[in-house]
């Protein structure tokens, strides 16, 4: 099954980026065959930037997009 998940928040502030991004893992980690394609748009994109420096408390986005890259996750920009 394919999933689409289109991202335009930035990266840190709330955690509409993270909640679709910790999904999206999931997804991969339960059915192999999940198809997953990142859309960033407009503030989005910046989730995409590498060497983030992240902000004390928050998760490491970039690196969550790249475990999900990995494991032949598409993205979007």
């Amino acid at each position: 099954m394919s999933y689409l998940f289109i991202i335009n928040e930035g990266p840190y502030g709330n955690e509409r980026t993270y909640n679709a991004l910790r999904l999206a893992r999931s997804l991969q980690k339960k059915s192999g065959e999940a198809e997953i394609t990142l859309f960033m748009v407009g503030d989005g994109v910046s989730c995409a930037a590498a060497e983030q420096k992240t902000p004390e408390g928050f998760y490491n986005i970039g690196s969550m997009i790249k475990s999900i890259l990995v494991k032949k996750g598409k993205a979007k920009l």
